[in-house]
């Protein structure tokens, strides 16, 4: 097929499920060849994790090497398959590793141990409990005015998901002052549009000031087994840190992928250099969050959640 002006894009934590990419397992021996490296690489079996009913998946620590694997796996059986090749690569949060591996700046082997490793001190930062993450759903948000809302609480802005969506991120015995402070302020949030909050079930406070104290030790694990790291490649590949596309210089990328885990997640912008790039954009990983925030931009992105799904979009073209 012809990919050019094509971007694909992939979903983060929260997005795992029982039996994910098991299809893609089955079928294509390219995938199943990623599962067996991302394997070999971690010293356990991704995919028996990925696909048997384990509480594991959703510990942090799991969650994240399984997801880009299997986001991974899926990936190469569409190129194999479709001959599926995207100009242009993003990811929401965790997503934007996957991102890295898709376009080539980042191994696959390396990144399931780097992404276990950042798992693992994301949730040694906070104890269970201490921290929690609430979106705010309404129109047109006005995120400085969030920010201005929320100063002095320990809570912050931890994503900017589309501009009808935030989430903030921080003390779990803050959140209900926060959500009166930004109700009390809806005049200057949204132009007295009603907000909508949303408890999102995780289990330590992302993208907030509560992962500062992990951005040396991320940031040393970077250096140690990231040593693989292509960045010539990285101009196309998003960043969530900065909301553009990451430049080719690698001190740059390893800072926006450290400064990523205590800062908020630019999506909204991310979705628009993206959308300024390609003509066509698919979502690729096990469940398809990522697609409504696009239409808050006009944008229809195609959602490949199993290889039924791929059949039904690539068979036609």
């Amino acid at each position: 097929m012809n990919s050019e002006g094509t971007a694909v894009v992939f979903p983060g934590q929260g997005s795992q499920r029982p039996g994910m990419g098991k299809d893609f397992f089955d079928d294509l021996a390219v995938s199943r060849q990623v599962y067996e490296e991302a394997s070999d690489a971690l010293n356990w079996d991704v995919a028996a994790l990925c696909f048997e009913e384990n509480d594991k998946l959703n510990l942090t620590e799991y969650t994240q090497p399984c997801l880009v694997t299997t986001e991974i796996a899926m990936l190469r059986g569409l190129q194999h398959r479709w001959g599926f090749a995207p100009a242009c690569f993003g990811g929401h949060s965790l997503g934007e590793f996957t991102a890295l591996v898709a376009a080539g700046v980042l191994p696959l082997a390396e990144t399931v141990k780097i992404v276990r490793a950042r798992g693992r001190l994301m949730q040694d930062a906070v104890p269970v409990g201490v921290g929690a993450m609430t979106a705010v759903i309404s129109k047109n948000i006005n995120t400085d005015a969030v920010r201005s809302v929320l100063a002095g609480l320990p809570v912050d802005l931890g994503n900017i998901n589309s501009a009808n969506q935030v989430v903030i991120s921080g003390a779990a015995d803050a959140m209900a002052e926060a959500q009166e402070r930004l109700t009390g302020a809806v005049s200057a949030i949204t132009n007295n549009e009603p907000l909508r909050f949303v408890a999102l079930n995780v289990s330590a406070p992302f993208h907030s000031r509560f992962m500062k104290g992990i951005e040396e030790p991320f940031q040393a694990v970077l250096s140690d087994m990231g040593q693989g790291m292509n960045p010539d490649k990285a101009g196309r590949v998003t960043s969530n840190y900065t909301g553009a596309f990451h430049t080719e210089n690698k001190d740059d990328c390893v800072r926006n992928l450290v400064r990523q885990l205590s800062n908020a997640v630019q999506w909204k912008a991310n979705m628009d250099v993206m959308a300024s790039s390609a003509d066509q954009i698919y979502e690729l990983g096990p469940n398809r969050p990522l697609r409504d925030f696009f239409k808050t931009i006009d944008v229809t992105v195609s959602s490949v959640i199993s290889l039924s799904a791929a059949e039904k979009i690539f068979d036609r073209q």
